[in-house]
């Protein structure tokens, strides 16, 4: 099946990619493209969102960028002004910044705290504050916030800050759905496991293994049932049909990715 999302606007916040490869908002922007949206993709790091771009348009897709910090009110508008100003709408809204600080409530400082809440929960809140009276006035439009695993269980580290953020991004988007149900708004959530993505190279490798990205990868896949962990397209392929109008009845859902990790007990 192609073109499910023809001729729609898709507003993707954090997408490019920490490291080479597809993390979940470059692969969500690519594929929106490739089903037929005009993409408008946004991140901090300017490199990373162009070299999105370069793939989509490669591809014979179509694709603006914009640089700015979704952590900053003023930043988020003008993302949000500088899409309706390349495409005159936004139908679709892709909230995919998201991140952790290992540690727990007395390991963590005041200032790391902060941070996550701001980065996992304050994005989405920005964008749809400023996205969401643009869909109301179309009388149409679907939101899909990026999750994690981590805000239903324990994988087995202290992320005390992420699993708040993540639970609280699930009952954030769970309240938009309900408030903008009788609008034409939707709003559901992927909840991803264990993915292999670069953010785990680049990251948790030296967060939780002393930089040994081989055992980090092995002990995660370890930990799926599914023998492996999953990858950025698994999630992109989830966000995909939330966005499309396959799930024009479909709003305060969510769609577990995790290959089984959350069936079990650690």
């Amino acid at each position: 099946m192609t073109g499910r999302i023809e001729g729609k606007v898709a507003l993707v916040v954090g997408a490019g990619s920490v490291g080479e490869g597809y993390g979940n908002g470059k692969a969500a922007a690519v594929l929106y493209a490739r089903e037929g949206a005009k993409v408008f993709a946004v991140d901090i790091d300017e490199a990373a969102v162009t070299e999105t771009k370069r793939i989509i348009e490669n591809e014979g897709g179509v694709c603006a960028t914009h640089t700015g910090d979704a952590m900053k009110a003023d930043q988020v508008e003008a993302m949000v002004n500088a899409c309706m100003g390349e495409y005159g709408r936004i139908d679709i809204l892709h909230n995919n910044c998201g991140g952790s600080i290992p540690g727990g409530p007395a390991e963590l400082s005041e200032e790391d705290w902060d941070f996550q809440i701001d980065f996992n929960l304050k994005t989405a809140f920005l964008a749809c504050k400023y996205v969401l009276p643009i869909m109301e006035k179309q009388g149409s439009g679907a939101i899909v916030n990026i999750s994690s695993i981590a805000s239903r269980t324990n994988i087995g580290r202290r992320l005390c800050a992420y699993q708040a953020s993540k639970a609280g991004l699930i009952q954030f988007s769970n309240a938009v759905a309900f408030q903008y149900a009788g609008k034409g708004v939707r709003s559901n959530c992927v909840v991803p496991g264990l993915m292999h993505t670069p953010l785990v190279e680049a990251r948790v490798a030296g967060q939780a293994y002393d930089g040994d990205v081989a055992k980090a990868i092995a002990d995660r896949d370890a930990m799926c049932p599914a023998g492996k962990m999953g990858d950025a397209w698994d999630v992109a392929y989830a966000a995909l049909y939330l966005a499309s109008d396959e799930a024009r009845y479909v709003t305060g859902a969510e769609i577990v990715v995790d290959g089984g990790v959350t069936l079990k007990s650690f």
